[in-house]
C-alpha cells in the first residue's frame, strides 16, 4: 500500500511578510521531515508537499491556524516513494506568474463551477441555460499533451504569461458561450477566468482544477493523464502515478 501522502494547495490571500514567513515555514517543514516546494508572494501561497500522512496533515493544520490561511484546502494523492528530492521554500513576486499586477484573485474571485456541476453539463451537452459549454485548457502545451478534457480548447501557449494575449486574440470565438477554464490544481484558472471576464467572456473556473475533478468525478470526459510537477510525472484519473 502506498505510504507517502502528497498534497497540493494554494490560496490567494494577502501576505505582508513573505520573507519572515518563509523562515518559519521552512523550519516547520524540515522538523516534520517533509519535502516539496512552498511558494510565497504578497498575493498568497502555493505548496506541494510529501511525507508521512500525520506529518503532512499536521503541517497543513498548523498553517490553517493562521487566519490568513484558514480557507486553505488540499488535494491528496498517494505514492510508494517520496517524489521530491528536497524541501524548498521560496519568495516570489507571484505564486503563479502572469505579469499582470491588476489581476488580483485575493481581492475578488471569478465564479467557480464544481466538478459535479461541470460533469452534469458535459453529460447533457450544454449548461443549465441551454448554452454551449467550452472547456478552455489554460496549461502550457506540453502539459496538455499528457491529457485533457474531450474537445477542450488549447491555445498552445508555452508559458502562462502568454495567456492574456491569447485571450484577447480569441475572445470573439468565445462570445455567447459558457467558458470553463481549467488547470492542474486551480491556481492558473483563478487568474485566467478573471482575464477572460475582463475581455467580456462569460467565464468560470473549475473548482479544484483537474485534480479536484479526478477526486470527485474520476475520468469522466477526460482523455489521458494529468502532468504534475514532481517525480511522478503524471497522474491517472484515479490519482495514481503513471505506471
Amino acid at each position: 500500500m502506498a505510504s507517502v501522502l502528497n498534497v497540493s494547495a494554494y490560496l490567494f490571500t494577502h501576505i505582508a511578510d513573505p520573507a519572515d514567513l518563509r523562515i518559519t515555514l521552512r523550519g516547520r517543514a524540515e522538523a516534520a521531515a517533509l519535502r516539496g516546494t512552498i511558494l510565497l508572494a504578497p498575493e498568497g501561497i502555493n505548496l506541494f508537499l510529501a511525507g508521512r500522512a500525520d506529518a503532512v496533515r499536521g503541517f497543513v493544520d498548523d498553517l490553517r491556524s493562521d487566519e490568513r490561511f484558514a480557507a486553505l484546502t488540499t488535494k491528496e494523492s498517494w505514492s510508494d516513494d517520496q517524489p521530491f528530492g528536497r524541501m524548498l521554500v521560496k519568495v516570489k513576486r507571484e505564486i503563479i506568474r502572469m505579469d499582470r499586477p491588476a489581476i488580483r484573485p485575493e481581492a475578488e474571485r471569478a465564479p467557480a463551477v464544481a466538478p459535479a456541476q461541470l460533469r452534469r453539463w458535459l453529460d447533457q451537452g450544454h449548461d443549465d441555460a441551454g448554452r454551449e459549454v467550452v472547456l478552455l485548457d489554460t496549461r502550457n502545451a506540453f502539459e496538455v499533451d499528457y491529457g485533457t478534457f474531450e474537445g477542450a480548447v488549447d491555445w498552445r501557449i508555452e508559458r502562462f504569461t502568454q495567456f492574456p494575449g491569447a485571450a484577447a486574440e480569441h475572445r470573439e470565438q468565445l462570445a455567447g458561450k459558457t467558458v470553463v477554464s481549467f488547470c492542474t490544481g486551480g491556481i492558473r484558472c483563478e487568474k485566467a477566468a478573471i482575464v477572460l471576464r475582463d475581455e467580456g467572456v462569460d467565464a468560470y473556473q473549475l473548482e479544484g482544477g483537474i485534480l479536484g475533478y479526478f477526486e470527485h468525478e474520476g475520468g469522466a470526459h477526460w482523455n489521458g493523464e494529468c502532468f504534475v510537477f514532481d517525480e511522478r510525472e503524471a497522474l491517472t484519473p484515479d490519482l495514481a502515478a503513471r505506471g
